[in-house]
C-alpha cells in the first residue's frame, strides 16, 4: 500500500468512527473521543483494510464450547489440562475453541465478571490462553453489558472514586418500567448503600451482575482497551454476550435500541481494521425475527447464534412432526458473504424457549416444557410484561430431553436420536459449534445443582480428565459410543465443499416426518442431500422423491452406502439420517 493509500484509509477510517460516535453521543466531543480509542487500539501506520463481504470460514470450521476447567486434574491448571485434552482428542475434529469467561467472577460461573484483564488464577495464566490461541482459534467473551457488583470498579462506584464512579446504570426506583423487557424474573433494580447515600442501580441478570452504563464514553473506552488486550492475547472470535440489553431508555423496552446496534457497528469497525480476520458473534436469545437484525447490512455482527434451533430441533424429535422446524428454515434468509450463522443445540446454558415466539403454539411449548421436567430437567422462568412469570429457559442435559417422546415417555432411541440431532445441525447452513458436554453424551448432574443452587449447573459437569479419557477409549460406554459418531460425522463434515457455512441450502418436501434439505457447494460441484427419520418408525423413501441425477453416483456419505439404482426405495430406521453425496467420502 502506497504512503497516500495508507493515508486515504487513516482519513476514512477516523471518518466512520466519526460517524458512529455522532450516533451514540450526538452532543460529545467526537474528534477528540475518536483519536483516544484510535490510540486505545494503537492503530497508526499498522492500519489493515478489510475486505467487504469476505467469508472467514469455510466448511472445516467447527467450535468447541467448553469452560476452562470442564477437564482437571489433580496439580495441574486446568488451562493446561484443556490444551492437552484438545491436542490428544480433538486435534483434527474441531479448529476452534470458546472458553466459556475465563476471568476472576463472582457468580454465574464466569458471567459477572470481577476483572476483565486477567486470567483467573485457578484455571491458569494469558501465557495458557496465548497457548491454545496459537493452535486453535479463539473465541472468547466480551461480557460487555454488565460486571461483578464485587468488581473494582463497583467498588469505587459505591464509594464515589474514579474509575467506577459514573460506570453503572442507576434509575429511579418510582419510574415506571412496564416497557421493559426482562429475561429474568428478578428485580429490574438493585437498591445499594454509597457514599452520597442511597442509589438504585440496573440490574438486568442478577443483584450481583450490575448493568454498565454506556451513556458515558469513558466506559466505551475501557472497553476499548479491553478488546486490544484481548487480541493481543491471541483472541480472533469476540462473543458479544448479552448485547441486546446494553442501552436503557426509560419509557421504551430496553433491548435491541438503536445506540446498541450502532455500538456494535463501532467495535466492528475497530476490531476489523486491527485484525481484519477477526469476527464478531452476537449473543441474541431472543425472538427469531429480532435476533436476525443484528447482521445490520454486513456491518454489524459477522456471526449470529441460530437460537431458535435448539428448541426447535427438540420439539421435532419429541413430537415426530417437522412442520414447524421446515417453516422456520424456508423462513431464513441465506446468510450473505461476510456473515453467518452460528449452529448449535446445547450450550452452558439451557435451551431457551423465547426464540420460538411466532413458531410454537403456547401448548407446543408447554409440551417440551413438561417432557423436560419429566426427563429431570428444571424450568427458568421470566417475568413477561403482562406482569406474570413465562417459562424462559430449559435447564437439562442434551442426551435427557431427547431419551423419549412426547407421545410414549422414554424409549430405547435415546442414542439414536440424540445423533440425528447432532447430524442435522451439522449439516445445516452456518458454522456448528458443539458443547463439549454434549460431546460426551453427559446426563443431568443433580449433585452439582444441588452443590450450586443453581439450575443451570445440571448441563455443566466438571470431568476429572483420567476417568474421562478412559471412558472415551471404551468404545462399548456410553460416553465412549457417542464420543465416537460425533467425532467421524465432525470429520465427514469438515471434508464436504457442500457444507461451507454460506454454500447453497434449499429446504425439501418429503412430509413431515422426514426433515431433508438440499446443500450445493459455492462453485457447484458437490450435491449433498441430507435427509432424517425424526419418528421412532421405519420410513420409506423413493429414490425417485429426491431428485437424483442420473449422470452421477451417489453415495452416503455417513454409512458408504451406494445408490445405483435411483428407482429404487430408500428405508431410514428410526433417527437414521443420510448425507448423499454425488462425491464420495474424503
Amino acid at each position: 500500500m502506497s504512503d497516500e493509500q495508507q493515508h486515504d484509509l487513516e482519513l476514512e477510517f477516523r471518518r466512520r468512527i466519526g460517524e458512529h460516535l455522532k450516533f451514540i453521543y450526538p452532543d460529545g466531543l467526537i474528534e477528540s473521543l475518536t483519536e483516544r480509542l484510535v490510540n486505545e487500539m494503537g492503530m497508526g501506520r499498522n492500519l489493515q483494510a478489510p475486505s467487504p463481504h469476505t467469508n472467514n470460514w469455510d466448511e472445516g470450521n467447527c467450535v468447541l464450547i467448553t469452560y476452562g476447567n470442564t477437564v482437571k486434574k489433580e496439580g495441574e491448571q486446568p488451562l493446561h489440562t484443556l490444551r492437552s485434552f484438545l491436542n490428544a482428542q480433538l486435534r483434527d475434529v474441531v479448529d476452534s475453541v470458546h472458553i466459556l469467561p475465563f476471568f476472576p467472577f463472582s457468580s454465574d460461573d464466569g458471567f459477572a465478571v470481577m476483572d476483565y484483564l486477567s486470567v483467573n488464577p485457578a484455571i491458569g495464566d494469558w501465557e495458557d490462553i496465548e497457548a491454545i490461541s496459537k493452535e486453535y482459534k479463539l473465541m472468547s467473551d466480551l461480557v460487555i453489558n454488565h460486571m461483578s457488583s464485587r468488581s473494582m470498579w463497583f467498588d469505587n462506584f459505591k464509594k464515589r472514586l474514579d474509575p467506577g464512579k459514573d460506570y453503572f446504570v442507576e434509575s429511579d426506583p418510582d419510574a415506571d418500567y412496564s416497557a421493559v423487557v426482562r429475561p429474568r424474573n428478578s428485580p429490574v433494580l438493585t437498591e445499594v448503600e454509597t457514599a452520597d447515600g442511597t442509589r438504585h442501580v440496573w440490574s438486568t441478570f442478577s443483584a450481583d451482575q450490575v448493568d454498565l452504563d454506556f451513556k458515558n464514553p469513558e466506559v466505551l473506552v475501557e472497553f476499548v482497551r479491553i478488546i486490544r488486550k484481548y487480541l493481543n492475547h491471541g483472541v480472533t472470535i469476540f462473543r458479544m454476550d448479552a448485547v441486546p440489553f446494553l442501552w436503557k431508555e426509560l419509557g421504551t423496552s430496553c433491548i435491541h435500541l438503536q445506540q446498541t446496534h450502532e455500538i456494535i457497528k463501532l467495535l466492528r469497525t475497530l476490531i476489523e481494521h486491527h485484525s481484519p480476520n477477526a469476527i464478531i458473534i452476537c449473543e441474541n436469545n431472543v425472538p427469531n425475527r429480532e435476533n436476525l437484525t443484528y447482521f445490520g447490512n454486513a456491518n454489524e455482527a459477522h456471526v449470529i447464534y441460530n437460537f431458535s434451533l435448539p428448541p426447535l430441533l427438540v420439539h421435532t424429535l419429541l413430537s415426530g412432526d417437522c412442520r414447524h422446524l421446515k417453516t422456520w428454515m424456508m423462513s431464513m434468509p441465506p446468510a450473505q458473504n461476510g456473515t453467518a450463522y452460528l449452529n448449535f443445540i446445547a450450550s452452558h446454558d439451557g435451551i431457551g424457549l423465547r426464540p420460538l415466539d411466532g413458531l410454537l403454539s403456547d401448548e407446543e411449548r408447554q409440551q417440551i416444557v413438561d417432557k423436560a421436567q419429566e426427563f429431570g430437567g428444571r424450568v427458568t422462568f421470566r417475568r413477561a410484561r403482562e406482569g406474570y412469570d413465562k417459562p424462559y429457559e430449559l435447564n437439562i442435559a442434551l442426551y435427557d430431553i431427547l431419551k423419549g417422546t412426547i407421545a410414549d415417555g422414554e424409549d430405547e432411541f435415546g442414542f439414536a436420536r440424540f445423533i440425528c440431532a447432532h447430524t442435522i445441525m451439522l449439516a445445516l447452513e452456518g458454522i456448528p459449534a458443539i458443547y463439549i458436554q454434549s460431546l460426551f453424551g453427559s446426563r443431568n448432574d443433580h449433585n452439582r445443582v444441588e452443590h450450586t443452587g443453581r439450575a443451570r449447573s445440571i448441563n455443566r459437569h466438571i470431568w476429572e480428565a483420567g476417568q474421562l479419557e478412559e471412558s472415551l477409549a471404551n468404545e462399548d460406554s456410553h460416553h465412549g459410543k457417542i464420543f465416537k459418531e460425533l467425532t467421524r460425522l465432525i470429520k465427514i463434515r469438515r471434508a464436504q465443499p457442500a457444507f461451507h457455512p454460506n454454500a447453497t441450502q434449499f429446504t425439501m418436501h418429503l412430509g413431515t416426518e422426514v426433515f431433508a434439505f438440499w446443500r450445493q457447494s459455492i462453485n457447484r460441484d458437490q450435491s449433498i442431500f441430507c435427509l432424517s427419520n425424526v419418528t421412532n418408525q421405519e420410513r420409506i423413501i423413493n429414490l425417485a422423491d429426491i431428485n437424483l441425477i442420473g449422470t452421477d453416483e451417489w453415495n452416503d456419505l455417513i454409512s458408504g452406502d451406494v445408490y445405483s439404482d435411483l428407482g429404487d426405495q430408500l428405508c431410514l430406521k428410526p433417527y437414521q439420517s443420510v448425507w448423499i453425496s454425488n462425491l464420495p467420502a474424503k
